[in-house]
């Protein structure tokens, strides 16, 4: 066999649904990180503080809970396609708040109307799953990683040079207005996918608006459906969601305002501020590092967890975690170069393992209600975690939020080490 027909092999998989959806993730997630490179400073910009990023945090992920038990209700019983292909447009017409926002609140609405469209997300994941074989899904949710990374790859360089050339507000309301685009771009593609439920119900208005104590019923007893580790695994990903949402929100505030990579503090108020444009610019560097490393590591990742393992893989991201913190909290403008890199590595591989291991448990015709129940919880917990964060970072120390997740990683491991098991058969 030669070299171009084993490559072509490799990646035979890549068509259909997981390839219409690759290509919708490009536009969604070079468009998403190109104001999301300076969202938190935004949220500033427009008169918030580090508890108000917590608070919209909040609000967001308990109206994004709500929906998840209905989504995976309807994404089993109607169907996957509908859901996705509909409510996409929905979230791509709710960033035109954060486009024209005169104040932080307008940016608060925006994350309500988006997220209570992602309705669709437990029938986007089943989808996913549904398109991968069990030999296949490691390398499949890496390249997933892969794709995405490479998309997001250019957009600091370009939020760069938008807040370079139209300030910090300005520059961020012409990347809102990208996004808006190309997500309409997204939502247009997502109009081919086909459907994966075999003999889906007909829908009914009346039905959908009805299911919700149903759905919510048959989300949290789909547990007891389910093997055992499964649970374990579910406890150990609500840990790891809550320690991202305490810092995620604040690893640009704390670059800025406490190692102050642009030099020194910025002045409040200041238009422009030499010092904060500077420290923009090179935390938009710190975010290409990143970007380019998770796109190097991506393959060798996906190999790695369809070879040694889906548990493997998510015992080492715990051990790299920790240290990486350690050098973040610690460290300068040049050990970011190193700790953003490995915070990048980590998610990569839990999020990969993750994915892969729970569709290995969960049988197709539960995992809507699987995915609806558990992304319930892990929103929960996010949204508390990110609320913590704020008022940890303006109360106690900014250095608070991190020493906490670094505190997490040890029962994560141990419950990972102990309880979480591989399946001898995996769910097709």
């Amino acid at each position: 066999m030669t070299f171009v027909e084993k490559l072509k092999q490799e990646f035979s998989f890549i068509r259909g649904n997981y390839l219409i959806l690759i290509m919708s993730w490009i536009l969604m997630d070079f468009a998403g990180e190109l104001p999301g490179t300076y969202y938190s400073d935004y949220v500033l910009q427009l008169g918030g503080t580090a508890t108000t990023l917590g608070l919209i945090m909040l609000v967001s992920q308990l109206v994004l809970a709500s929906v998840q038990f209905p989504g995976g209700f309807l994404a089993d019983k109607y169907g996957r396609r509908w859901l996705i292909s509909t409510l996409t447009f929905g979230v791509a017409l709710s960033y035109i708040l954060y486009a024209i926002a005169p104040s932080w609140h307008y940016i608060l609405i925006g994350a309500v109307i988006a997220n209570l469209c992602l309705l669709y997300q437990p029938a986007l994941l089943a989808i996913m799953a549904d398109s991968l074989s069990a030999e296949r899904r490691g390398m499949g949710y890496s390249i997933i990683n892969l794709i995405t990374s490479v998309a997001t790859t250019p957009a600091p360089a370009v939020a760069i040079f938008l807040v370079a050339n139209f300030g910090p507000v300005g520059g961020m309301r012409i990347g809102y207005t990208i996004v808006t685009l190309f997500f309409l771009g997204a939502a247009m593609l997502r109009i081919a996918l086909k459907e994966s439920v075999k003999n889906p119900e007909k829908i009914q208005l009346s039905d959908v608006l009805r299911s919700y104590p149903k759905a919510v019923k048959e989300g949290i007893g789909i547990w007891k459906k389910l093997p055992r580790t499964t649970l374990y695994l579910l406890f150990t990903s609500l840990m790891a969601r809550f320690s991202f949402a305490l810092t995620g929100l604040y690893f640009i505030v704390y670059a800025i305002y406490v190692i102050q990579i642009g030099g020194g503090p910025p002045t409040p108020g200041l238009h422009p501020d030499p010092i904060l444009e500077l420290a923009y610019m090179k935390w938009g560097f710190v975010m290409i590092a990143l970007f380019m490393t998770m796109i190097i590591l991506a393959f060798p990742s996906g190999k790695l967890i369809d070879k040694v393992g889906r548990r493997i893989a998510l015992l080492l991201s715990t051990i790299l975690l920790a240290p990486a913190l350690l050098i973040f909290i610690h460290g300068n403008y040049e050990t970011l170069f190193i700790v953003m890199p490995l915070v990048g590595f980590s998610q990569l591989l839990a999020f990969s393992a993750f994915q892969a291991l729970f569709a290995d448990l969960v049988p197709q015709e539960k995992r809507g209600k699987a995915i609806g129940s558990m992304n319930f919880f892990t929103y929960i917990f996010m949204a508390f975690g990110a609320l913590a964060g704020g008022i940890l970072y303006d109360t106690v120390s900014h250095e608070s939020p991190f020493l906490l997740m670094i505190g997490l990683c040890i029962p994560q491991f141990l419950l990972m080490l102990l309880f979480v098991h591989e399946p001898e058969k995996r769910e097709e």
